[in-house]
């Protein structure tokens, strides 16, 4: 993320940077860092634990007046041509984030960074500065990024050489697929991560205090969903965010290939009584929903249904907590058909990571795929497998049909590259490299 912030930072013409994304996913933590490693001075003020700094951006948007009142408050000079501005839980005060334009047409040297969540849903239409200001998302740490944090860079090393040489020695994958086990337990969201970096020495002792540290921002969530939406709303977000393991669980028993609306919420059946709060929580970064298109040619949106779709929790650590899923059973990688919608999951999160966003899944007739991705303008069919396998009869079908160039089955195999059929047999850990480059094939 700090690499990202550097090529904002050093952009020409550089607007003021909006940081988007779930709580907890560690917005403040980023900008904090990209301040003490880029800047001489770093000057932090938050909108939530400070309410009083909102009046100073209420009066009007003279940005000279704002940056002279918020020195005084601070208690020190804020140099526009060197120094660091960050604005955190900007959500809390709209005048803050509509001072932004004003910064943005007179103070363009300022660095400025804000960082909100549910931005979108708490303020009107109205408080966004529309093109005066530039957005970066943040998601969990991607399953490269807990390796960095696990300080396993021979790891980090050997995926970055996967795309160049085009295999991945058996001792090399024996090791990796058992860290993508303890990401599957422990997800992305910082804390989390630095919980279990810290007891790792102790395996019971890191994952029980991991599961504790998930239960306990679970329910920090559903708090937010009460105190931004109201009782009766955030009983329907609560029941849509806890049902989504569930409906996965489902779909990989053969039963369902969709969300299913019904039961979900007591006398809700239909879609259209439930897309608002299924609206909200994809807007807070909490849900991750992927379209199903019924046809293999882009625009996939053309082909797909506003009520027919897959979700997927944000972060599969989250996931894991919310299923009940025993650390051990995944580390063991003994649950059943959950080892399925896990694996999903933990696909959709890296893509998403990776910036693959919108995702879309394709079902024709009785054959369905996981995963569409498009590459240099051409298609590329993604096939998910929890274990081993490299056979897929529905990629069969869908290569017979739309001849795609390049095809990707993921599962727990070591790496194959199938030239003469152009079908990529790659380990679940690749996620984030897909497709793999055609040089390495």
């Amino acid at each position: 993320m700090v690499d990202q912030l550097r090529l904002w930072m050093n952009r020409p013409g550089r607007k003021p940077l909006v940081l988007r994304g779930a709580r907890q996913v560690g917005k403040t933590y980023a900008l904090k860092q990209f301040g003490q490693e880029c800047f001489p001075r770093c000057h932090y003020l938050n909108f939530e634990r400070e309410p009083v700094v909102h009046r100073i951006f209420e009066q009007d948007y003279n940005p000279n007046r704002i940056l002279d009142e918020l020195a005084f408050h601070l208690g020190q000079k804020i140099d526009v041509a060197s120094d660091l501005l960050i604005l955190d839980e900007i959500q809390q005060c709209p005048s803050a984030l509509t001072s932004l334009k004003y910064f943005a047409e007179e103070k363009a040297a300022l660095a400025i960074c804000a960082a909100g969540s549910l931005l979108g849903l708490t303020l009107g239409s109205q408080a966004f500065p529309v093109g005066k200001v530039e957005f970066l998302d943040l998601h969990p740490l991607s399953f490269a990024e807990f390796l960095m944090a696990m300080d396993d860079q021979k790891s980090v090393e050997q995926l970055q050489a996967v795309s160049r040489i085009g295999t991945i020695p058996e001792i090399v994958h024996a090791h990796l697929w058992d860290q993508l086990k303890r990401y599957m337990v422990t997800g992305g969201l910082p804390e989390v991560v630095m919980t279990y970096v810290r007891l790792r020495g102790s395996s019971l002792e890191a994952f029980q205090e991991v599961r504790r540290r998930q239960r306990g921002l679970v329910t920090a969530y559903l708090a937010d969903m009460a105190k931004h939406c109201g009782k009766q709303n955030a009983m329907h977000l609560e029941r849509i965010w806890s049902n989504v393991p569930e409906q996965l669980a489902r779909a990989q028993d053969g039963n369902t290939t969709k969300y299913g609306f019904k039961g979900v919420v007591p006398g809700i059946k239909g879609y259209d009584r439930l897309a608002g709060a299924i609206d909200w929580l994809q807007a807070t970064g909490l849900l991750i929903r992927v379209p199903i298109t019924q046809r293999g040619i882009l625009p996939f949106s053309a082909w797909s249904k506003d009520n027919t779709f897959k979700l997927y929790l944000f972060d599969i650590g989250i996931l894991g907590a919310i299923a009940d899923l025993p650390p051990k059973a995944i580390l063991d990688y003994d649950y059943g058909s959950y080892k399925g919608f896990v694996a999903e999951n933990f696909i959709a999160q890296e893509l998403v990571a990776g910036g693959r966003s919108p995702l879309f899944a394709w079902k024709e007739n009785e054959s369905e795929l996981e995963f569409l991705l498009v590459s240099d303008s051409a298609i590329v069919p993604v096939e998910v497998k929890a274990g081993a396998g490299r056979r897929s009869r529905s990629l069969s079908v869908f290569r017979a049909k739309y001849q795609p160039r390049l095809s990707v089955i993921l599962s727990g195999d070591n790496l194959q590259l199938d030239t003469k059929h152009g079908i990529q047999h790659c380990p679940l850990y690749l996620a984030s490299q897909l497709p793999l480059p055609t040089t390495a094939v």
